[in-house]
């Protein structure tokens, strides 16, 4: 027993040991090929998100190092990788420059702060275990969330793959006319590089699926590139490139531990904190669902809180779950967190060693890979399968995937986990209400809904299927009140609890109220197959006190022999439904 435990809690001090026997020579060189791609693809994105940021741009690169390889080891999910992104970057931007100039010392000692800072709350949720908040995104939303994104992938690289000039941090819809309006002046060049790139990447994957795709495709655009430049010349195909990089592994670092800027940070460092985590989460449980793996929210808080706190020492500014990366991640092929392992590694010898052959990589190149990746993160099953299967779960995932297109990302997964709560509490407030009768056609004469079987005069059973609590206690009083309108006569009401898992203070009360009015009227209420958990709820705030535990059954046999002693047998010699085999103890009395 306590060597069990023992064992436990080390596999949480290095949740890394859980993964590690899955790791083989197969598994490696895929999780290597793949972290290649996330390194040389996250050169060009980590300047660009850098700059976003306010920060000088080697930082952006700083931050895919360090930070992916701790996540990587001490979080849950095998694909997510970590890093700089768009929204943490501007975000980032928006908080901090009201405090200091960007690009200056004193701005990037306070992203170090503010990173610093998130990950110290990010680690104490996981380790309170509040990463059960990630449950209340729902698999639409993760669809949802997923197909928005990638469309906004795509979108936010028109530009580079058409070789027209559009404003950054434009919604789809601006891009899109932006681009409409640019359509003249398309590169040829460029786009070129761009579809030589996308189309070699779709066959090599169609036809050669077992070759690395996406680097093959990179190289291709990059000859292709340097053809064109070479036959027409660079100032005639104006074909971008990444550009000359520093040959620099990040330097040591430290945050501001004055009371001061932690008091001027805390609030934007919670509002960061659960936008961080949030996006993390998300990304890891859609890409979760697509390898069938299932995403330890706790887990996952502590690995990313400890990536951002080792980040914000070595000169990394806010990480979180990437979907370009962790998109990449997965369409290339990555079996475990070693992947992104390999990607931070790997990104510093790129750094240190190839950093100049960066200028080669064109940005059109870029622009086919990140297309195909966004192509690979849709899913067309499901999405067809949510449309054909269910009208709530299609709203929450047409909010979130255009809230996605059309708001912010974080504002696209709130708006979908809102509107799944406020429908799933619309659903449970209205638990399922039927009247259950001894059906004579059936074995045994078991209990039947249907609506053509003769009712006792005196005693009704009704099923409730769900919960009784304060959402769906208006639901059960007026269903209780119905029948009292509707069947005077039936002083004597049956509940068939075996669908009520538990019941809150109110629900309970509910009941009690139902019961009182009843025996004053000369009849009672009854439960019938309480669940453990119901009578602990209904025994904790007294209710069965109130309602009498002898009116309490374990089975509808039981309780029609001792409830068939409290009906007025005068009645009963009359009524010609005889529906309960004691019935036939009483003599009928012809009228």
């Amino acid at each position: 027993m306590i060597k069990n435990v023992m064992h436990g809690r080390f596999m949480k001090l290095f949740p890394f040991l859980l993964w590690w026997p899955r790791v083989n020579p197969g598994t490696l060189r895929s999780d290597f090929l793949a972290g290649l791609s996330g390194a040389i693809v996250v050169l060009p994105q980590g300047v660009a998100f850098a700059t976003i940021a306010g920060m000088p741009p080697e930082y952006g690169l700083y931050a895919g190092m360090v930070p992916a390889v701790i996540a990587a080891l001490f979080g849950s999910s095998w694909h997510l990788v970590s890093g700089p992104t768009t929204a943490a970057s501007i975000v980032l931007f928006s908080a901090l420059s009201m405090y200091a100039e960007p690009g200056t010392a004193g701005y990037v000692t306070l992203a170090l702060t503010l990173t610093f800072m998130v990950g110290i709350i990010e680690v104490i949720l996981g380790a309170v275990r509040l990463g059960a908040l990630v449950n209340f995104i729902s698999h639409s939303v993760i669809v949802g969330f997923t197909a928005g994104a990638a469309i906004l992938i795509a979108s936010k690289q028109i530009n580079n793959f058409f070789g027209v000039p559009i404003p950054r941090g434009g919604h789809v819809h601006d891009i899109l006319i932006e681009f409409v309006q640019q359509i003249p002046n398309i590169n040829p060049y460029v786009t070129t590089v761009a579809l030589l790139t996308l189309l070699s990447g779709i066959a090599i994957k169609r036809w050669y699926p077992r070759l690395p795709y996406l680097i093959i495709a990179m190289l291709v655009g990059s000859l292709t590139a340097m053809l064109l430049n070479t036959i027409w010349g660079a100032e005639t195909t104006a074909i971008a490139t990444v550009g000359t990089l520093p040959s620099t592994l990040p330097p040591l670092s430290s945050p501001d531990f004055s009371l001061e800027t932690i008091r001027n940070l805390a609030p934007t460092a919670l509002a960061v904190t659960l936008f961080a985590l949030t996006e993390a989460v998300s990304i890891g449980r859609s890409l979760g669902a697509r390898s069938g793996q299932r995403i330890n929210g706790n887990q996952e808080f502590i690995g990313q809180g400890l990536s951002n706190i080792a980040g914000s020492f070595f000169s990394g500014y806010v990480a979180t779950g990437s979907f370009n990366r962790s998109g990449l991640n997965y369409q290339a092929g990555a079996k475990t967190p070693l992947a992104a392992v390999f990607a931070g590694l790997l990104l510093m010898m790129v750094v240190l060693l190839v950093a100049p052959l960066a200028a080669w990589l064109p940005d059109a190149a870029m622009a086919g890979i990140l297309f195909l990746v966004a192509w690979g993160l849709i899913d067309f099953k499901e999405i067809c399968h949510i449309l054909k299967g269910s009208r709530r779960e299609t709203s929450i995932m047409a909010i979130t995937l255009f809230g996605a297109l059309f708001l912010e990302l974080e504002f696209a997964i709130f708006a979908g986990v809102i509107l799944s709560l406020i429908l799933y509490l619309e659903r449970v407030s209205k638990p399922r209400i039927v009247t259950r009768v001894p059906d004579p056609r059936l074995p045994k004469h078991a209990f039947s809904s249907a609506s053509d079987i003769p009712q006792c005069p005196q005693l009704r059973f009704l099923r409730i299927d769900g919960s009784l609590f304060f959402g769906s206690v208006n639901h059960v009083e007026d269903a209780f009140a119905r029948f009292a309108a509707n069947y005077p006569e039936q002083k004597h009401l049956a509940v068939v609890a075996e669908g009520i898992n538990f019941a809150d203070l109110v629900g309970g009360e509910a009941l009690v109220k139902e019961a009182k009015r009843r025996k004053a009227l000369g009849g009672d209420l009854y439960l019938v197959g309480v669940k453990q958990g119901l009578w602990d709820s209904l025994e904790q705030c007294e209710c069965i006190d109130n309602i009498g535990d002898r009116n309490v059954f374990h089975s509808k046999k039981v309780a029609i022999t001792a409830i068939f002693q409290k009906l007025d047998k005068s009645i009963c010699s009359t009524c010609s439904a005889r529906i309960f085999r004691e019935c036939a103890t009483i003599r009928k009395v012809e009228n």
